[in-house]
């Protein structure tokens, strides 16, 4: 009787080991200074969204093809109640970014909706007025390249002139001004 206690408490233990190094190893490769794992995505059909990221043509792309010098992704779910809350304080650092004529060229902010169908993208962006481009993940392949986050979810990227690039942010929501948001993300991009 004792034996298999033993054994049962030496098998939950490995498990637990095991699940929690996994999660570790995942949430790191999101790390500061890393490389962000390839990300692909569908050109928009809005052509407008083909215009604000420097994409043409049909097929795909990957985030360091996007025509700026940072590219800030959001994470989100449809049905995530903190993704709706933050919804119009990310339209109001969208606003700023596209109104600046410093920054409109250098910084480009997308979202990528997980297990989202282009559908629920679609309502999300209806419900809530988003106007910058968004992107299903519907199988949630995207979601597990970077980690399983929860969101909301920001990654900062900076795209350097070489091609190669970078992950300067990576947090897990916290949206509360966008003034703040602006200012915090181009001081550790580098921009400024």
């Amino acid at each position: 009787m004792k034996i298999k206690n033993v054994f049962r408490l030496t098998g939950v233990l490995i498990s637990l080991l095991f699940f929690t190094y996994q999660a570790f190893a995942d949430k790191k490769q999101l790390a500061e200074g890393n490389k962000l794992p390839e990300i692909i995505l569908s050109v928009p059909k809005n052509t407008e969204h083909q215009k604000y990221l420097g994409i043409t043509g049909k097929g795909t792309f990957n985030i360091p093809q996007i025509k700026a010098e940072v590219v800030i992704i959001e994470i989100f779910s449809m049905y995530c109640p903190h993704c709706q809350r933050e919804a119009p304080t990310i339209n109001k650092f969208y606003e700023e970014l596209v109104n600046s004529q410093k920054l409109k060229d250098k910084v480009k902010l997308i979202g990528i909706g997980v297990g989202n169908s282009a559908f629920e993208v679609s309502h999300f962006r209806k419900t809530y007025k988003i106007q910058f481009p968004l992107f299903p993940d519907a199988d949630y392949s995207i979601h597990k390249k970077i980690g399983e986050v929860r969101t909301p979810y920001f990654i900062g990227v900076r795209i350097i002139k070489d091609g190669t690039h970078r992950i300067f942010y990576s947090k897990l929501g916290g949206a509360k001004e966008a003034n703040q948001i602006l200012k915090m993300l181009l001081h550790r991009s580098g921009l400024v």
